[in-house]
């Protein structure tokens, strides 16, 4: 709601003749997005002021549309966000800073953690439980494709209950089918939350941010903290279902702030921190492909188990591997260094 003040009224010949366009009225705005007719991309915010002499009417609109937006189960109410300060040219936490005011006015409350190391993400997820998870609805990522991916391995890397693909020849996982199969037997879907049971119905399958980087932090000012008490009424049956992916409902949001921002091209075909940050308020989604990779036994004798790891955008070995690998040496020099440290590993494998 603003304040009693004056307002374009609609135009006639009378009005202006009159010299009474502009008409003192009470007034509320409207918040929305604007975009251009010949290209979609980027979105804009923008401002409709709306106004009537009676301040009750204004007040029954306002809430009527309050209302409305609660009752959209497709939009976040919750959120844990994770800011790479040194990603791309190290906007990250700027960048953050200009798209927070558009999560705050759509009262969208926000757990935000600055990364201090590599790794900081993926442990803060994986270590998290599902009660504690469930209390969001979904994980953004200020940053690239390399703190997407780590996110994305955080929280799947408990969560994700299929079987290994078949065994490579020679090196056979003593037990592996019947543990998995009977481990995938077992285990229970979590179910898309109904209205009642509490939790918002937002984010749903995995989405989008930068490279193999070492991730720095600070504490940040929050919203919300880790709901390990939080007051929110869990749903029915939480404490025996566990969270698995893929669901309905639990989403991954990226807000572009890396070298490449790949996934963010091919998602929303926009390099705009905005864009992206309206499409996560209005809760927007889209469907991503993800690849497991399985690394298995080097032997046919060893205990270990096989490690597995998620790949949204791109999974490479070899030269490409050697390059994200040197190029983590030179993070001061931007995304310049994919390009001096691939000579650097060129030149060394003459």
């Amino acid at each position: 709601m603003l304040d009693k003040g004056r307002i374009c009224g609609p135009w006639n010949t009378k009005t202006a003749i009159q010299g009474k366009k502009n008409i003192e009225m009470h007034r509320f705005v409207v918040h929305g997005i604007t975009r251009r007719r010949k290209h979609p991309s980027p979105w804009v915010p923008c401002e409709y002021i709306f106004g009537h002499k009676d301040l009750k009417i204004c007040k029954d609109w306002f809430q009527h549309l309050i209302s409305c937006i609660n009752n959209e189960s497709g939009r976040p109410k919750n959120l844990m966000v994770f800011v790479h300060p040194l990603c791309g040219k190290g906007r990250g936490v700027s960048n953050w800073e200009t798209v927070y005011p558009l999560f705050a006015r759509a009262k969208i409350k926000t757990k935000v953690i600055v990364t201090e190391r590599a790794g900081h993400a993926y442990d803060t997820l994986s270590s998290l439980s599902d009660i504690e998870l469930k209390a969001f609805d979904g994980v953004v990522a200020v940053g690239g494709d390399g703190l997407f991916n780590e996110i994305l391995n955080g929280i799947l890397s408990s969560r994700h209950k299929v079987s290994y693909p078949p065994t490579p020849e020679g090196f056979g996982y003593v037990g592996s089918s019947d543990n998995c199969e009977e481990q995938t037997r077992n285990w229970v879907n979590f179910s898309k939350p109904t209205p009642d049971s509490g939790n918002a119905v937002f984010l749903g399958n995995p989405s989008k941010c930068d490279d193999q980087e070492p991730l720095l932090s600070t504490s940040h000012p929050t919203e919300l903290e880790i709901p390990s008490n939080s007051t929110k009424e869990p749903c029915i049956g939480d404490q025996d279902n566990p969270v698995s992916f893929p669901n309905d409902w639990f989403r991954l949001g990226i807000i572009p702030s890396g070298s490449t921002d790949a996934i963010v091209l091919s998602t929303t075909g926009e390099r705009d921190p905005v864009t992206s940050a309206l499409l996560i308020i209005l809760g927007r989604k889209v469907s991503l492909d993800i690849a497991q990779v399985v690394r298995w036994k080097t032997s046919p004798t060893a205990e270990v188990l096989p490690t597995v790891r998620y790949a949204a955008s791109f999974a490479g070995y070899g030269f490409y591997g050697e390059v994200i690998r040197e190029s983590e040496k030179y993070r001061w020099m931007g995304p310049a260094r994919y390009d001096f440290s691939g000579t650097m590993v060129f030149l060394k494998h003459r």
